[in-house]
């Protein structure tokens, strides 16, 4: 790219972002998926406010004792179970329309404790939905506030990546080598500028993009699905074409997930922006 392109770019991009701050665009971002990376981490912060509203937790060891006597729940996005869960677990997503009844229906037809679980000790979406079970009736609603990381670490055997049996822990993408494609914004941009013909992609969902592009059209807005059909074709000519790819996503947690389909296509030349869309504008001021 020359370049005098290069700079209009750099400077559309940040006018662009300016534009869309004042627009009071950045509110839709405010949603959090949470994603803690303390696996094992020994501190429950969350614990004590659930515990007193009858949250009860399960340790790694209990659960693992218990597997067949209770009904696992995957709290979080269908694209995050799909890459990674518990043996066995049934995908609930909190914010599915129909949590409420889908819960009292697997608590009937299975007459065992609920046991809620989501990311890590962070993470409270696993909380969350046990006090939405408690709510919707569901009487012995519990969390495995650990999380699929720490479970994974603990019982490869029992848990499934990618639709296949976790043979070994060191299958799990390490924190060292998601941080080795992330970028902050800074060198997200300088990166982008220095490649040839880059591929932009906002995997957003429809509400959090809002419309509103970040880089002047100039990107892809593909929201993630199970399939991930329409990314797939990107990634190959991305292969094929030796080109760069740069995502966006909207908190910066999403994209740990997708760095799993990203390895498994055999793609190297992969960048994420540190923090996602909601860090650019929280870096501006936008509440």
């Amino acid at each position: 790219m020359p370049t005098a392109a290069r700079k209009g770019m750099s400077r559309n991009v940040h006018h662009s972002i300016r534009r869309s701050a004042r627009a009071g665009l950045g509110c839709l971002l405010a949603a959090s998926l949470a994603w803690p990376f303390l696996v094992g981490a020994e501190d429950f912060p969350l614990r004590e406010k659930y515990m007193s509203v009858g949250i009860q937790p399960v340790e790694t060891e209990a659960l693992a004792a218990s597997l067949d006597e209770m009904s696992v729940v995957d709290a979080r996005s269908v694209y995050e179970y799909e890459t990674l869960h518990i043996q066995g677990a049934r995908s609930i997503p909190l914010a599915s329309s129909g949590f409420a009844e889908a819960v009292r229906n697997l608590a009937e037809q299975s007459g065992q404790p609920m046991v809620f679980y989501c990311n890590g000790v962070t993470c409270a979406v696993s909380y969350k939905a046990a006090l939405k079970a408690k709510e919707a009736g569901v009487s012995d609603a519990r969390v495995y506030d650990a999380g699929v990381f720490a479970w994974a670490q603990a019982n490869p055997a029992q848990t499934v990546l990618l639709g296949e049996p976790l043979e070994q822990v060191d299958q799990l993408i390490s924190g060292e080598q998601f941080e080795r494609h992330l970028l902050d914004e800074d060198a997200f941009y300088a990166r982008i500028m220095d490649s040839d013909k880059p591929i932009i992609v906002d995997i957003r969902s429809k509400s959090q993009r809002a419309g509103v592009s970040l880089f002047q059209m100039q990107d892809r807005h593909i929201p993630l699905t199970t399939d991930n059909r329409e990314l797939s074709g990107l990634v190959a000519r991305a292969r094929a074409e030796e080109r760069s790819m740069f995502f966006v996503d909207a908190t910066g947690k999403q994209v740990r997930w997708l760095q799993y389909y990203l390895e498994e296509q055999g793609l190297a030349d992969y960048w994420f922006l540190q923090g996602g869309a909601l860090a650019i504008f929280e870096g501006m001021g936008v509440q």
